[in-house]
């Protein structure tokens, strides 16, 4: 599928792998492929979104802002669910920190041999959200009679995706008027 999609297209894909790497993600969901589309400001899916008052450093801090409160709900869940069982993980977290060190629970910390350094090379998977873009891309392209998919139609096809998970990321109402922004764009003059 990857050879009817534009340098730019391919690009975006790139792109997409290195924004997850850079968010410590272990695959490519999504809102890595906005980030990707994002990259290239040059193009109409870019252009579009700017519209909107989104830019890659926007989106990449609500991204930020998405983990974090995960991250804090999935801490809030299991330290209450270790609490039942009479755990108290912030004990823990002490003590490991006070015999090991108070970076010995970080990812990238050298008592836990680097493995977050070991995956930076190796390839990152797609999530199904992310290969269902893939193939909702090109159904926009077939559907636009485009011989060849472009950021824009990678945009389309996310902008698809069911359950909207990038629209959170995007704001109230905006997929819907990026989607008419991108269709006016790739409509002939006439």
């Amino acid at each position: 599928m990857c050879e009817r999609f534009t340098a730019a297209a391919r690009e975006t894909v790139v792109q997409a792998q290195v924004r997850a790497r850079e968010l410590g993600h272990g695959s490519i969901g999504p809102e890595h492929l906005l980030l990707g589309v994002l990259a290239d400001t040059a193009g109409p899916a870019a252009r579009a979104l700017a519209a909107e008052g989104l830019d890659e450093a926007t989106v990449h801090e609500r991204v930020v802002a998405r983990d974090r409160a995960r991250g804090q709900a999935a801490h809030e869940a299991d330290a209450e669910a270790l609490r039942a069982i009479g755990i108290d993980l912030d004990a823990v977290r002490d003590q490991v920190e006070t015999t090991f060190g108070p970076s010995a629970l970080q990812e990238d910390s050298p008592r836990r041999g680097g493995l977050v350094q070991r995956l930076k090379g190796s390839h990152l998977a797609f999530e199904p959200a992310a290969k269902q873009t893939l193939v909702l891309a090109l159904r926009e392209a077939v559907a636009l009679r485009s011989g060849r998919v472009g950021t824009e139609h990678l945009l389309l096809g996310l902008l698809r995706l069911e359950g909207g998970p990038v629209e959170p990321l995007l704001g109230d109402g905006a997929t819907a008027r990026v989607r008419g922004r991108v269709l006016a764009a790739l409509s002939p003059v006439t």
